[in-house]
């Protein structure tokens, strides 16, 4: 699987042209499977085919688990300058009911470890809206977060997905899924704590100290292009998107035979407009009334600016020197609003 993922780096090093590339991320499945020596098989072969700013982010995401002090000590050797851990929770009762491999104690050691070192830009993963669990839990969950030392948080409200654990207690009834004011409550109080200890809400589920913004996932919202390597990886030339196969034999077969084992999509105007909606809106750049307005010179969109008024009347929106921005109240409806601004 190395050595075919160098082998579609080689295949695709023309895509990005004379573009630098300014972030490198290590995503899942399961990047820690990877050697060291594999590791930096990977990151030689990019070196060797697309233009790399000298010093780039290059994040790495880990299970708890996974870090221990020999393997942290051969990611900071392969120059990984980000860990992205997903811990979930520090409540090992949840932790099993989610199937997760660590523990809260592994949580807490694996992020120390990191510190001690140093790493110094750590972003951790938490998950409010669980069942059975109030405010008290979360605001617990804030705390212990808060006294890890990490640079950045991302927070997700749970969604139960089907053949899941929690799907499979919910459809025998035995799940009590919280209500939607108790998930708001729990997003208002992370929202409001993270502020008083200086984190800034960049997007709606990532927050960062000062210098903590992820670089690589702020590119996607800003709709920078990007190369997605292995399979299922998806890809974004600025006009077209393409996405990798999921197979993992055929994505071998057919690298090793020198195709690409990928299809594209031509994004159309309408395309472009919902996507720059979709991602920009959840930032703290918002939406740029001038692009809108260049963008929608090309398209039929007569329910905009009665949407827009509407949502800016509910306090869902605010407008301020040519942006729109959600508010806080807006931000947990998000999707709802970007779908009722689509074209």
């Amino acid at each position: 699987m190395v050595d075919a993922i160098c082998r579609e780096a080689t295949l695709r090093k023309h895509e990005l042209h004379s573009d630098l590339i300014e972030t490198i991320y290590f995503g899942g499945g399961t990047p820690s499977v990877l050697s060291e020596i594999q590791l930096n098989q990977l990151l030689n072969c990019l070196r060797d085919n697309f233009q790399i700013i000298e010093t780039p982010e290059v994040t790495f995401e880990a299970n708890p688990e996974n870090l221990t002090k020999a393997y942290l000590s051969s990611l900071n050797s392969a120059g990984i300058n980000r860990l992205s851990i997903g811990l979930q929770s520090f409540d090992d009762e949840v932790l099993k009911t989610m199937n997760r491999a660590h523990n809260a104690e592994d949580s807490l050691n694996c992020v120390q470890l990191a510190v001690e070192m140093g790493f110094k830009s750590i972003s951790i993963d938490l998950i409010y809206g669980i069942p059975d669990r109030d405010l008290g839990y979360w605001k617990t969950q804030v705390e212990c977060a808060l006294n890890l030392g990490a640079n950045h948080i991302s927070a997700y409200c749970l969604t139960i997905e089907e053949n899941t654990v929690f799907a499979h207690l919910e459809n025998k009834g035995d799940l009590k899924i919280p209500e939607d004011d108790e998930s708001l409550q729990q997003f208002q109080y992370l929202v409001n704590e993270l502020a008083a200890h200086d984190f800034e809400q960049y997007e709606i589920s990532n927050f960062a100290l000062p210098g903590g913004i992820s670089k690589h996932n702020s590119s996607y919202w800003l709709g920078k292009k990007y190369v997605g390597l292995g399979p299922s990886a998806h890809s974004f030339n600025g006009s077209e998107r393409s996405w990798n196969i999921r197979n993992n034999p055929q994505y071998i077969r057919q690298i090793n035979d020198n195709e690409l084992p990928s299809e594209k999509e031509a994004l159309s105007s309408e395309d472009r407009f919902n996507d720059y909606v979709l991602t920009r809106l959840r930032t703290k750049w918002g939406l740029e009334m001038s692009v809108l307005e260049n963008m929608m010179k090309s398209l039929e969109h007569p329910t905009f600016e009665q949407e827009l008024n509407t949502h800016l009347s509910n306090n869902n929106l605010k407008r301020n020197e040519g942006h729109i921005f959600l508010t806080d109240k807006g931000k947990f409806i998000a999707d709802r609003i970007a779908s009722d601004l689509f074209v």
